[in-house]
């Protein structure tokens, strides 16, 4: 499984464990709910940077072209293609509207 996938899947299991704890601090100890918020911001800014941190060492592939249409800039370019054309479901078409071998349209 992916580190990333698997740190989102923990993020409110993660969450509800420090809410039981809030609720033990709260019958134990003086500290009670409206004064425990600050564990609950510092609980999810650690996860978010576990989550980005994952993130920076795998980034994500880069999504698939739409059918029909040219892959992203730098991504799916293959050596003697020309910028400007690309393969389509019929056959390989160019995106300029005036063809560049001279002909006038007829």
């Amino acid at each position: 499984m992916n580190q990333y996938m698997l740190l989102r899947r923990m993020f409110w299991p993660i969450m509800l464990l420090v809410f039981g704890v809030t609720a033990i601090l709260n019958e134990y100890t003086g500290i009670d709910y409206n004064k425990s918020w600050p564990i609950y911001v510092i609980a999810w800014g650690i996860l978010k940077l576990a989550e980005n941190a994952v993130l920076a060492q795998n980034p994500p592939p880069a999504p698939p072209p739409y059918p029909g249409y040219p892959p992203a800039p730098g991504y799916g370019t293959t050596p003697g293609s020309t910028p400007g054309s690309f393969s389509g479901p019929t056959g390989p078409t160019t995106t300029s509207i005036v063809s560049s071998n001279g002909e006038e349209g007829r």
